[in-house]
């Protein structure tokens, strides 16, 4: 299953995600880092890449407060870390059953290695419930 899935668009969580577990049906999500947006490079007049400037389609899907809240969540624990959001960002959608692989859309060579280097990070429980306890229900996006 193809599906819409990262820290700020967890609505799968509720029906999809449940039943592809139950019928054995596994899951690359597509947009794990919400278009750029859980990088750690955006603020609400814009952000620090031409997409972050210029991605009306993020803006429509990402950018309401509670958004901004989460990226700064991940922002901190990423820190303590001494990782970039990228790679906490990704364990933690690695870190979900049923997932076997996000989709990246890598488009330069750090984001590959970001994304390679993802797969040895472990979260810890206490990480995870920092990262997921600011989340707020969306309405359906990403697909028409």
């Amino acid at each position: 299953m193809q599906n819409h899935y990262n820290l700020i668009y967890r609505e799968e969580e509720r029906e999809m995600i449940p039943l592809c577990r139950d019928q054995g049906i596994g899951l690359i999500p597509w947009s794990p880092l919400a278009r750029g947006f859980l990088a750690g490079n955006r603020s609400k007049d814009g952000g620090q890449t031409s997409r972050a400037n210029s991605d009306q389609y993020a803006k429509d899907m990402y950018y309401g407060d509670s958004d901004f809240a989460v990226a700064d969540r991940l922002t901190q624990v990423a820190q303590a870390r001494g990782l970039p959001n990228m790679r906490v960002a990704l364990a933690w959608i690695l870190s979900k059953p049923g997932v076997t692989a996000p989709i990246i859309g890598a488009s330069k060579l750090t984001h590959l290695e970001d994304a390679l280097a993802a797969l040895s990070v472990k979260l810890s429980e206490d990480e995870i419930k920092q990262l997921e306890e600011l989340y707020k229900p969306h309405p359906i996006l990403g697909h028409s």
